[in-house]
């Protein structure tokens, strides 16, 4: 082995940003939502106090994982104002999670889709995530949501502001872009990507996804791109479509079907395709 190379891997190792606590972050995560969810916990808390005991420890060890990337007095400032903003997650997400049940014939109930649906799950962490986002906390932002990402098959950067009553269907390949904004009554099916066109490393700082305006529903594999992109509100995007323009509000956007069906007594006759 070539010294060089090892000197300058021991150089790099020196050098390396100090890693984040990742699992205990996630950990932390997971028991945050069996807190504000008893249906995701194997043993809800029998009493108030439990329940407040629980949440001094969740303050108490979210305010030591942060010191990984903040100051110990940030650290402590922050995590007091992730749990005064309890309630209100609470509150927002118990607003998706109707918004699930009342879109998906399949859905039996909130307990059900609080418990199990992997559309759910990745909105409270996007949630989470975004709390921390807006609070500026380095790195952990990005750990959470790559850790729903990576559970849920859904990518949503933080930095996406998504508004109340959010429905997944599914989910499976949705992304979802940083400056993206999402409004109220929104519907996603799996495959949809809100993402950018093309754009220079130094325009980073500008909106780069699109806007998607209240009682929108985007069916599976939609694509639509653009900063300067907005569905307007109570619009329906067909499944497939590509969309870098605007549309104004109660648009219809689908491509029409072009399907051929034949019949023959010929089996040589037949499409074979090889996948």
């Amino acid at each position: 082995m070539q010294a060089a190379f090892i000197h300058a891997l021991a150089q790099a190792h020196q050098q390396a940003t100090a890693p984040l606590p990742g699992p205990a972050f996630c950990q932390l995560a997971d028991q945050l939502l069996q807190l504000l969810f008893p249906e995701r916990n194997t043993q809800p808390l029998p009493t108030a106090e439990a329940v407040e005991t629980e949440l001094q420890r969740v303050q108490t060890e979210l305010t030591a994982l942060l010191r990984a990337v903040l100051t110990a007095g940030q650290a402590a400032a922050v995590a007091a104002t992730c749990l005064e903003r309890l309630p209100l997650l609470r509150a927002s997400l118990l607003q998706d999670a109707a918004a699930i049940v009342a879109a998906d014939p399949a859905a039996q109930g909130l307990a059900e889709v609080i418990s199990t649906y992997p559309g759910f799950y990745a909105i409270a962490l996007h949630r989470l995530a975004h709390a921390l986002f807006q609070l500026q906390v380095p790195r952990v932002p990005r750990l959470l949501s790559e850790y729903a990402h990576t559970r849920t098959g859904i990518d949503i950067h933080p930095g996406a502001r998504i508004g109340p009553s959010f429905c997944i269907d599914h989910g499976t390949g949705i992304v979802i872009g940083e400056t993206a904004i999402i409004g109220a009554h929104v519907q996603v099916f799996q495959g949809v990507t809100l993402g950018a066109l093309s754009v220079a490393k130094h325009m980073a700082n500008l909106k780069r996804h699109p806007s998607i305006e209240d009682h929108v529903v985007i069916y599976a594999g939609a694509t639509i791109l653009g900063g300067s992109t907005v569905v307007g509100s109570h619009s329906i995007i067909g499944g497939n479509v590509w969309l870098t323009e605007s549309v104004p509000s109660h648009s219809r956007v689908y491509h029409r079907a072009q399907i051929h069906v034949t019949r023959t007594e010929d089996p040589t006759a037949d499409i074979v395709f090889s996948i």
